[in-house]
């Protein structure tokens, strides 16, 4: 792992790619939050703001998406895969919002686990997107950028969680999904990650990365020894 010493300048790293980061799915309040990461799941971001879209302005209360049923809300989610399964679980919630709830999205983490179509990743962003909360959602760019540097490994997405949460220094914790994230879908990619403006680089002891620098000319740069 990386030692403790160089975590806030890793974190500081990541943090000033993105200053400001937010979730790039469209909302406007915790149930269209809510609404958007269940229907994210194995989906593009771009594909889900593309449905809700069509989606929010019919509706995006608890009550009125409830009221479309499933064969009513299935033609705005069509394109995003899934879509079945997926509208059974937005209308299921939605009507345990509605009448459990008032339309309001509980804000703890058992009550939104238990939710149909809502599991860990789901709820920690919610809490942490809608509600300030300083919990960590672990998906594929943040599991494999974890386990690539070597800043929190695990064998499973909630080890990696775990870790973070251990890991991150208190004052990167809130925004920290974000920045590991966007750091894992626009330069730690799983394909081809770009290591030659990586600005975590010199941390990494990733393989891959003295492959990447070696085709483009230039020497990995020294890291510290890998320490827990």
């Amino acid at each position: 792992m990386i030692r403790k010493a160089d975590r806030a300048a890793f974190m500081a790293a990541l943090a000033a790619e993105h200053p400001n980061p937010k979730s790039e799915l469209n909302y406007t309040t915790p149930y269209e939050l809510l609404v958007a990461v269940v229907l994210s799941a194995q989906a593009t971001d771009k594909g889900v703001n593309l449905a809700t879209a069509k989606l929010f302005p019919v509706a995006n209360t608890a009550a009125a998406v409830a009221a479309l049923g499933v064969d009513g809300l299935i033609p705005y989610i069509r394109t995003i895969g899934l879509y079945k399964n997926k509208a059974k679980n937005v209308i299921a919630l939605s009507e345990i919002l509605r009448d459990k709830y008032a339309g309001e999205v509980p804000q703890t983490f058992d009550e939104l686990v238990a939710l149909p179509g809502v599991g860990r990743k789901t709820a920690n962003v919610v809490l942490n997107v809608a509600f300030g909360q300083p919990t960590i959602a672990v998906d594929t760019h943040i599991f494999r950028v974890c386990n690539r540097t070597g800043f929190a490994a695990g064998k499973t997405p909630d080890e990696v969680e775990e870790k973070l949460l251990k890991v991150v220094p208190p004052e990167f914790l809130h925004n920290a999904h974000h920045w590991i994230l966007l750091h894992g879908r626009y330069c730690c990619k799983a394909r081809s990650p770009e290591c030659e403006r990586c600005p975590v680089a010199r941390w990494c002891r990733a393989p891959e990365k003295t492959a990447r620098l070696a085709d483009f000319g230039s020497p990995a740069k020294d890291a510290p020894e890998a320490a827990s």
